[in-house]
C-alpha cells in the first residue's frame, strides 16, 4: 500500500481551527475568491475575527498588499455586522525570513505560527493562555487529523442544531394571550360606557402619582378606537410571534411587561394633568428595542436584516410619533430603551454572558429610578 504523507502544515493549520471553533466558540466565514485562507470569527472576543494564512509570503511588498486586501474584506464585514471596532489576529504560517511583520497596526494583530511548537507564541498564550493545553494530542499524523475533523464536525453540528432550536418557529402562546386581553377589553370598552373604562384603568397623571401605581400596567391593554387597537394588534402580531419564538415565553412576557411599564412611567413624566395615557405600543417598542439588541448578537446571520430593517422600522414610526399630533412618543420612547435594558437583563438565548445579564440589570435598575423620578419626584 502507498503511504500516506501529512503535511505539517497541514495539522497544524487544523489544529489551530480545531481549538478556536471547538474551545473559543469561533465560526467559519465564507468569503468568496479568498483562496489558503481560513476566516472565523466570534463577535464576542476580544479578537472579533482570527484569519489563518497558510500561502507563502516572501517579500514586504507581499505582505503590504496582504494588508491592503484584508483591509477591504474587513471593511465590508463591518458594514454587513453592524460592528465599529473589529480587532482582527493574523495568523501567518508561511512567511519569508526577510519580511517585517509588525505586530499590530490599523487595529490588525500579526504573528507567525509555522510549526505547533510555535504555537507557544507570546502573543498568543497572553490572548489565549490554554492554547498550548488545548492544542497538544497524544495523536500524530494521520490519526490527528481524522481526530481534529471528527471534533471540528461534531462541533459545527452542535452549533447549527441550537441556531436552529433558537430560530425556529414555535407556536406563540403568549403574544395570542396578549392580543386576547387588549381584544377583550376593547370589546368591554364599547359594551359598558368607554369613558368609565379609560378612567379606571388609563394612565392619569394626577391618579398614577396618588397612589394607583396599577394604571402603568391596565393602560397597556386599553385602546381608543378601531384605528389604533388594529394597529397596534397588527405589530404585536408580527413582531410578537418572531421574538417568542426567539426568546420563550417567560423572557418575551417579562420584556413586555417591563418595557410597557417603562414607556407608562416616561409618558406619566411629560403628560399634562388631565391627559389618559393608552396602548400597547410602549410595550411594542420594547418588543422592538429587543429584536434590535437580539439582531445585534445574531447580525453575522441575520446580514442585512438589522441595518435594512430593524432601525429603519423603529427610526420611521418614532419619526411619525413627533409628526402625527395625538401620538404618546414619550411611551414610545420609554418602552424602546426599557426594551433594550431589559433584554440585556433577561440574556440572549445562545449567547448568554453573565457579564452582560449583570451590565443589564443595572442599566434597567438606573433607567427605572431615573423616569420613577421623572414622573414621582420631580
Amino acid at each position: 500500500m502507498n503511504e500516506i504523507k501529512i503535511n505539517s502544515n497541514d495539522v497544524l493549520i487544523m489544529n489551530l481551527v480545531h481549538y478556536f471553533i471547538k474551545e473559543k466558540n469561533y465560526n467559519p466565514v465564507i468569503l468568496h475568491g479568498i483562496n489558503d485562507e481560513i476566516w472565523l470569527e466570534n463577535l464576542d472576543n476580544d479578537y472579533k475575527i482570527i484569519r489563518i494564512v497558510s500561502h507563502y509570503i516572501h517579500n514586504d511588498e507581499q505582505l503590504n498588499f496582504d494588508r491592503f486586501k484584508l483591509k477591504k474584506i474587513l471593511d465590508n464585514l463591518k458594514k454587513k455586522t453592524f460592528t465599529f471596532d473589529m480587532p482582527i489576529l493574523s495568523i501567518y504560517t508561511s512567511l519569508g525570513e526577510n519580511v517585517n511583520l509588525p505586530e499590530k497596526k490599523d487595529n490588525i494583530y500579526s504573528i507567525v505560527v509555522s510549526n505547533n511548537s510555535e504555537i507557544k507564541n507570546k502573543g498568543l498564550i497572553e490572548v489565549f493562555p490554554d492554547i498550548v493545553e488545548k492544542t497538544t494530542h497524544k495523536e500524530e499524523g494521520l490519526d490527528l487529523i481524522v481526530k481534529i475533523s471528527d471534533d471540528i464536525n461534531k462541533e459545527s453540528f452542535e452549533k447549527s442544531k441550537k441556531i436552529e432550536k433558537i430560530f425556529s418557529i414555535k407556536k406563540p402562546v403568549i403574544t395570542y394571550l396578549l392580543i386576547g386581553i387588549c381584544i377583550l377589553m376593547f370589546i368591554i370598552t364599547y359594551l359598558f360606557q368607554r369613558e368609565d373604562i379609560f378612567i379606571l384603568g388609563g394612565n392619569i397623571k394626577d391618579l398614577t402619582r396618588n397612589g394607583e401605581y396599577y394604571r402603568l400596567l391596565t393602560c397597556i391593554f386599553l385602546h381608543g378606537g378601531i384605528i389604533h387597537i388594529t394597529c397596534n394588534m397588527y405589530s404585536l402580531y408580527i413582531i410578537g410571534t418572531q421574538l417568542e419564538s426567539f426568546f420563550g415565553k417567560i423572557r418575551y412576557l417579562i420584556i413586555f411587561l417591563l418595557s410597557g411599564i417603562c414607556g407608562s412611567v416616561l409618558s406619566l413624566a411629560f403628560s399634562n394633568s388631565n391627559s389618559i395615557s393608552i396602548g400597547a405600543s410602549g410595550a411594542i417598542f420594547g418588543l422592538l428595542g429587543a429584536i434590535l439588541y437580539f439582531g445585534y448578537h445574531y447580525r453575522v446571520y441575520l446580514g442585512n436584516v438589522l441595518k435594512n430593517q430593524i432601525i429603519p422600522i423603529i427610526l420611521l414610526n418614532l419619526g411619525i410619533g413627533f409628526i402625527v399630533s395625538g401620538i404618546d412618543n414619550f411611551a414610545h420612547i420609554g418602552g424602546l430603551i426599557g426594551g433594550i435594558f431589559t433584554t440585556m437583563a433577561c440574556g440572549i438565548p445562545g449567547k448568554e454572558i453573565k457579564k452582560d445579564r449583570i451590565n443589564g440589570l443595572i442599566l434597567l435598575t438606573i433607567y427605572l429610578s431615573f423616569i420613577i423620578y421623572l414622573a414621582f419626584v420631580k
